[in-house]
């Protein structure tokens, strides 16, 4: 797995959502690379801190721009 595809999977990772061999993959990914387990690690705290924000809270331009800034979060 790459980093780009963990990153894609973590909410759903989070969520108790993948599949048997997804969540494989996931977790052997995040035990080799300290990057990704810092970015695990930060969005854990985001949604600690943040809570549960409802999907209409936010505007579409909001929402694209908080995906977009995950996405990119440095990982190494």
């Amino acid at each position: 797995m790459t980093c780009e595809e963990f990153v894609e999977l973590v909410t759903a990772f989070l969520e108790g959502a993948l599949d048997e061999r997804s969540e494989h993959a996931f977790v052997e990914h995040l035990a080799e690379c300290p990057g990704c387990e810092r970015y695990l690690d930060q969005f854990r705290a985001t949604i600690s801190e943040l809570g549960e924000l409802p999907a209409e809270s936010l505007s579409d331009d909001t929402r694209d721009r908080l995906l977009d800034a995950f996405r990119n979060w440095p990982r190494a």
